[in-house]
């Protein structure tokens, strides 16, 4: 069944025995690399057949025509023609197979994107990415099982085997007055919520909100059932001196404020920890003294819209999907959409993102301001901008059911290393449209796909060129976002979703690093570990 098995690390390659253990497993021995010394390796395992289908993130099975990737939190179940299955002992990694290469099976550990953090550097905070630092040090040896009839699979909502939906609000247009109504909204739809506060008034804004001025408000959220989280420490940003004093000696609130969402560029910021003002092992020493486990990588998987709403469906987050959810728009409203979309999403290189703004900022000065120096800069970022958009656009055919790279691998909530402590980073959805990104259809498609979302909200944004924003007015809420939120709501009552805060969802899927899979004497796979996972047979 298996011809080889080859283990693949940065400093060369080693092949291993590919002989299975008494026909129900195969060990692999990762031992003859010290794993330790790698931040990433693969484990190439070649069949002599191909492999005909695979169990997909949706829990269906689907044939091997198609490319497949499998995370943590996704089925690594694959079945061959003559009805043979193969499954994982372990959640840990990535299974990977080309449709063009369909003998080859790559177990991927921490591949490129595939756990990616966001980081500002130097004065002008230019963005870079890189891959978290992570332990290969596993529960039990990578495994292959071959059972007799069925594999068993595991649910990523507590409630067995439907959708999750996971709201994570920005705070920086929250009020006292908005913040009560928001609030009334969501208790009435029965919705909950990871809710952004600043803990200092220190802003802009004189009626922006804080914990500081809005204590008893932000603890009634509390109350409700909601999750507070860290926005930063202030809306406006002091010195870097002032700045580093208020991250040291911050008290928390309340003792069970585990996440903390990065806002702007404060300089104490996770984003901005590279640039080196601040140390990594007091960074990291502060994080836990004030019980702070969760970090935001400051990544969106792409923009809600329709037919875009499940971050486990990677087909969701495409040029060409978000193009079939935006057309109802007219032609230059799309086209605008779809160029952002290639420089921001399909490209995410932060040379043309900033050639991208440079340029639209000079078209401005350009023509509002009749400054005539910015017009040889303006045209020669343009030039430059659109030989990149045009080699897309021309071979549009090719490129646009590619996902996005930063989306390929779902890298929804993941494990990263400061220094010696592994903090949880979660990758989000920016959800700025609720009348499309929430409308009927996206919520059953996300029943039907037993879909995940975590979403990047601004519940409170006033800004009037916001489409399907929640507020139509300072104490309104828009009547068909209210719809929609309804909708919702009736499902999460219903137990057809799961809506959790973000710390309920991570705690939850942390046993997904502890379930051990294991086959007995009769070819029938077990659970061998103790978790509180869903699970059934993948039939």
């Amino acid at each position: 069944m298996i011809q080889s098995i080859i283990i693949i690390t940065p400093s060369g390659s080693q092949k291993i025995d590919a002989e299975v253990n008494n026909f129900q497993k195969k060990v692999i021995d990762v031992s003859l690399f010290n794993l330790l010394d790698y931040n990433s390796f693969d484990i190439k395992i070649t069949f002599t057949e191909a492999i005909a289908e695979f169990r997909d993130h949706d829990f269906t099975w689907k044939k091997c025509k198609e490319y497949y990737v499998a995370n943590e939190f996704s089925p690594k179940i694959i079945r061959f023609s003559n009805n043979q299955i193969v499954q994982s002992n372990i959640t840990s990694g990535i299974w990977e197979i080309d449709p063009k290469n369909a003998t080859i099976l790559l177990w991927r550990f921490n591949p490129d994107c595939s756990a990616p953090i966001a980081n500002y550097l130097g004065n002008e905070n230019k963005k870079t990415i890189s891959s978290a630092n992570q332990k290969f040090s596993f529960i039990e040896t990578p495994t292959l099982l071959f059972p007799k009839n069925d594999a068993i699979e595991l649910s990523r909502s507590k409630i067995p085997f439907t959708p999750v939906a996971c709201f994570t609000d920005h705070c920086d247009f929250d009020t006292a007055e908005n913040l009560v109504l928001q609030r009334k909204f969501f208790k009435e739809h029965h919705i909950e919520v990871t809710k952004g506060f600043f803990l200092n008034h220190f802003s802009k804004r004189e009626d922006n909100a804080s914990f500081q001025n809005q204590k008893e408000e932000l603890l009634k959220w509390n109350n409700d059932g909601h999750e507070l989280c860290y926005h930063s420490l202030s809306q406006s940003i002091k010195t870097d001196e002032q700045s580093f004093a208020d991250f040291e000696q911050f008290a928390p609130p309340l003792n069970n404020i585990k996440v903390w969402i990065d806002h702007g560029f404060q300089p104490y910021n996770f984003s901005l920890l590279k640039n080196g003002k601040f140390s990594e092992n007091r960074f990291e020493a502060i994080l836990q003294e004030k019980q702070i486990n969760t970090l935001w990588n400051y990544i969106d998987s792409g923009t809600a819209t329709n037919g875009v709403i499940n971050q486990f469906n990677t087909q969701h987050f495409t040029l060409s999907s978000f193009l079939n959810g935006n057309k109802d728009l007219g032609l230059i409203k799309k086209l605008q959409l779809i160029i952002k979309n290639i420089i921001f999403h399909y490209y995410n290189e932060e040379d043309l993102i900033l050639r991208y703004k440079y340029t639209a900022s000079r078209f401005k000065k350009v023509f509002f301001q009749r400054d005539i120096k910015s017009f040889l800069p303006f045209i020669k970022d343009l030039i430059k901008l659109s030989v990149s958009i045009f080699a897309v656009l021309i071979s549009w055919n090719s490129k646009k059911k590619k996902p996005y790279k930063l989306a390929k691998y779902s890298p929804v909530v993941f494990k990263h290393t400061i220094v010696d402590k592994d903090f949880y980073i979660f990758q989000t959805l920016e959800m700025l449209d609720f009348k499309k990104s929430l409308s009927q259809e996206n919520i059953n498609t996300l029943i039907n796909e037993k879909g995940v979302f975590i979403a990047h909200t601004y519940f409170s944004v006033p800004m009037k060129y916001h489409d399907g924003k929640l507020l139509s007015t300072p104490t309104t809420i828009d009547e068909k976002v209210a719809e929609n939120f309804k909708y919702l709501g009736s499902k999460i009552v219903n137990n057809e979703i799961w809506n959790p805060t973000l710390t309920e969802l991570i705690e939850y899927w942390a046993d997904f690093e502890k379930v051990v899979f294991d086959i007995d004497s009769e070819g029938t796979i077990f659970e061998k570990s103790n978790t509180s996972l869903q699970m059934r047979q993948a039939i």
